[in-house]
């Protein structure tokens, strides 16, 4: 399943508070939510989310997407993006899906999907490199709609408490630069350190109270700093012994974390 790196680091900014200093981040007119009225918690925890973050009215995207379905054909998929598109103004530049399922497209990730347009070829060569994207590499305050992109995200639904903690957590981080470790692991798993060559060099950033950790590990343990966390592992181990401050990103470039129910493909 093709899946883009997560904005969540970008999504949960989208309170517009940030550290003295520091560059605008999202905010909450250039956000939409979309929500699935035929599920329950997605219609809760979009009200949640739009209160806190003060997400004006004209930017919250209803839709009816019965039954969860984990994923749509290239067809339901062109009349859901149709129908969400044509309720957004040009100024959003960000989704937030509100719901756990349909999280694929075939054989893309529906964020991917959604943000890069569906890449049928991806179902033919799972495993080859998917369509490149228009965002990568570009330069510091360069909108998304600069590169005619929309990015989106997923926001499970299984639970409203654990959607509630998030969104704190989110708001948390608007409001705070702490001290955090930045984690970016060669690991031994070959075929997924295609993009170690992009990690920058270990060091420090001390505008921003970060430092950057470039190791060759298969995992790290007892680290309690953790703002960015970038591994090559297909399944990760040690994830108990850590912390991760509000607001961190993570991933560890594999398919096998789209399973977002964790009952097979």
């Amino acid at each position: 399943m093709r899946i883009i790196p997560s904005v969540l680091a970008l999504l949960l900014a989208a309170s517009g508070a940030h550290a003295q200093g520091s560059a605008p981040g999202l905010q909450p007119s250039q956000l939409a939510l979309v929500i699935n009225d035929d599920e329950p918690n997605s219609v809760e925890i979009g009200e949640l989310y739009r209160t806190a973050r003060g997400i004006p009215e004209r930017n919250i995207v209803h839709v009816r997407i019965p039954n969860k379905p984990r994923k749509l054909d290239a067809e339901q998929f062109a009349r859901l993006k149709q129908e969400i598109d044509s309720k957004l103004g040009a100024e959003v530049e960000a989704v937030l899906m509100v719901w756990t399922a349909p999280y694929a497209v075939e054989c893309n990730g529906i964020t991917a999907a959604y943000t890069l347009g569906f890449d049928p070829d991806q179902c033919n060569k799972s495993c080859g490199p998917g369509r490149q994207s228009a965002f990568f590499n570009a330069a510091p305050g360069v909108r998304p709609s600069e590169r005619q992109l929309r990015l989106s995200m997923l926001l499970p639904t299984e639970s409203v408490e654990q959607a509630r903690a998030l969104i704190e957590r989110g708001k948390a981080a608007g409001f705070s630069t702490p001290a955090a470790g930045a984690y970016f692991l060669v690991t031994s798993e070959g075929a997924r350190n295609s993009r170690a060559r992009f990690f920058p060099p270990s060091g420090s950033v001390p505008q921003r109270k970060l430092t950057i950790h470039t190791l060759r590990e298969d995992a790290i343990e007892g680290k309690r700093d953790i703002m960015f966390y970038q591994t090559g592992k297909a399944r990760v181990d040690k994830l108990d012994t850590l912390r991760f401050l509000p607001g961190a990103l993570a991933d560890h470039l594999t398919s096998f974390g789209g399973d977002l129910l964790g009952k097979g493909r």
